[in-house]
């Protein structure tokens, strides 16, 4: 009988080390020079290493959309996307959309038609509502259905979301 050479397990409590990764992420206007564990996601590095809370972590898995946050001007689930990944590209969060004091005005639509309940939802829905405007997708209530479908409310305030984002469109 041959023998056959079988490596020794690792202990349980040794662990392989975890790379790092430097990354600048433009947030806000602003460049940030980070160092954090290559597996971070977008939304951890905003909300755990630049303290910007907006962004929500609802549901971890990319299905609820409370996360939204603006990469280059496009829709972006961060608790799916890892932070590495967005070095460079110009990050927009809902801390930075009132200038001077004033609302943006999808935020001053939310509040005029109580587009919000418990609220933990409302970053990221305005979000995704400021970027369906910005693509010409708020043509009808039906296309505000499809293309905010990706942001839950466990309120139901969708009614009220969608006079908000049709108010806006209609200004725009």
């Amino acid at each position: 009988m041959s023998r056959v050479d079988v490596p020794a397990s690792p202990s349980a409590d040794a662990s392989p080390e975890v790379p790092q990764v430097e990354v600048t992420l433009h947030v806000n206007g602003t460049s940030h020079r980070l160092r954090f564990d290559a597996r971070v996601t977008l939304l951890d590095a905003l909300r755990d290493h630049l303290g910007l809370t907006g962004a929500k972590k609802g549901c971890d898995q990319g299905a609820c959309g409370a996360c939204t946050v603006m990469a280059d001007g496009k829709r972006v689930v961060s608790c799916l996307a890892l932070a590495a990944q967005y070095e460079g590209r110009e990050i927009v969060t809902v801390e930075s959309l009132s200038e001077n004091g004033e609302l943006h005005p999808i935020q001053a639509a939310f509040a005029r038609h109580d587009a919000f309940q418990c609220g933990y939802c409302t970053p990221g829905q305005i979000m995704s509502a400021i970027s369906l405007i910005a693509e010409g997708r708020a043509g009808s209530d039906e296309d505000i259905c499809e293309f905010m479908s990706g942001n839950i409310c466990r309120c139901g305030a969708y009614p009220n979301i969608r006079a908000a984002i049709r108010e806006v469109a209609g200004e725009a």
